[in-house]
């Protein structure tokens, strides 16, 4: 995803681990958020709720849980820690410095393999955004087109190093993810890792020409944006756990249904993240949160089949054990988790 850099007073939050520090652009009028309060904020539980990323529309299902207080119906008070690079978030959660946080199904398993006890409740993205994004008149049309340009992905990373394995990448250098598109758009032989909504339309509005080639239809396709938590909180707090799953799925189905009041939210959190790209996220996550006609009921939904795949693929890559049990990664009690369909 892009590096938006938000004011230099929520990178500090950020690092501190404490809320947003911006106010809603209000230069264009909005309608008012809706916010129901259903108790005193003194008798509400308290939690954290960890981002993986700066706040973007890939939260905003999350914002939209909070800014209409579908948290607040629950009687929880909620609090969203922006994350930024390298979001420890697997950490904070066995560390119990966060209650829980937002991550991907790679992630869970990886942590896992390091005995890390956290567990996954929903996933909003059932699709990937991930991609690569290269040049329109490159000429290159799929994945296995690559070759003869630099590329630049995050090493180490279970994408990329599927890609490596799954990938010929005939005459390909290597080099590290930028974090911004300027070599991309300063270099015709130049292609890069990025997020469907995010790099893409900023190439674009910069005068580029880019096209997404979807790292998912190399088979690669985990969960994202999942809902985690601790497996200690989950075995002993199975109630409250319920009710921040439950918030959550009404916020991400509200989100789709109406991102703009909670886009306005999520700008004044990072006023990097323009209102243009925060709507066309939430345009493009229509398809990711429910592909193929999914009714919004499922919307979070999980299945072990698609759980035990990536773990094979992970496996293939060497990045956990053959050993580990792919099945306690999540739980599926919670959301419209139908057996092994996909």
């Amino acid at each position: 995803m892009y590096s938006y850099l938000p004011c230099p007073a929520l990178v500090a939050c950020s690092l501190l681990f404490l809320g947003g520090c911006g106010s809603p652009d209000t230069s264009t009028p909005q309608p008012p958020v809706e916010k129901k309060s259903a108790q005193p904020a003194a008798v509400r539980t308290q939690i954290t709720l960890a981002l993986n990323w700066f706040p973007e529309a890939e939260h905003g299902g999350y914002y939209a849980a909070q800014v209409r207080g579908f948290f607040e119906e629950e009687n929880l008070e909620v609090k969203i820690l922006p994350g930024g690079p390298g979001a420890p978030v697997i950490q904070l959660l066995t560390a119990q410095r966060a209650t829980f946080a937002v991550g991907n199904a790679d992630q869970v398993l990886t942590g896992r393999n390091e005995e890390a006890d956290v567990v996954a409740l929903m996933a909003p993205l059932q699709m990937s955004p991930r991609c690569i994004m290269v040049h329109e008149k490159s000429g290159i049309q799929k994945l296995e087109d690559l070759q003869g340009l630099t590329l630049a992905i995050s090493a180490g990373r279970a994408f990329a190093l599927y890609m490596q394995k799954k990938l010929s990448l005939k005459d390909v250098r290597i080099v590290g993810y930028p974090g911004n598109v300027t070599n991309f758009l300063q270099d015709p032989n130049f292609a890069q890792q990025g997020y469907v909504f995010s790099e893409p339309f900023v190439a674009r509005e910069k005068g580029g020409d880019p096209r997404a080639l979807m790292v998912s239809e190399l088979g690669f396709n985990p969960y994202t944006s999942l809902l985690l938590v601790n497996g200690k909180t989950l075995r002993e707090q199975r109630e409250l756990v319920e009710k921040v799953t439950r918030a959550s799925i009404r916020g991400w189905q509200s989100y789709l249904e109406n991102p703009g009041p909670v886009n306005d939210h999520i700008h004044g959190l990072n006023e990097e993240m323009g209102r243009d790209i925060l709507d066309y996220g939430a345009k493009i996550l229509q398809d990711l949160c429910l592909p193929e006609g999914m009714p919004k009921e499922e919307l979070g939904r999980m299945t072990e089949r698609r759980w035990r795949e990536l773990a094979d693929q992970l496996v293939e890559i060497d990045l956990i054990s053959a050993e580990l049990d792919a099945g306690a990664a999540f739980d599926a009690t919670l959301v419209g988790s139908k057996g092994d369909a996909p």
